[in-house]
């Protein structure tokens, strides 16, 4: 569990810098990556949430 926080953390952290460091300067492209982006975190966050309800079905078998 411990590897699939990990890739979350990293994934967070590269979003902040997008957005701080190098945003592009086209306003509609940047705006399909950052909903892209944060997608892609939200169906993360689900997997995570997936993976822990079936720890808890396991260990209630």
């Amino acid at each position: 569990m411990k590897k699939q926080l990990y890739i979350y953390a990293v994934l967070i952290i590269l979003f902040v810098l997008y957005n701080f460091l190098n945003p592009i300067e086209d306003k509609k492209t940047d705006t399909i990556i950052n909903i892209l982006f944060a997608s892609v975190l939200f169906l993360y966050i689900a997997y995570i949430a997936y993976l822990v309800l079936k720890r808890i079905g396991n260990k209630e078998k």
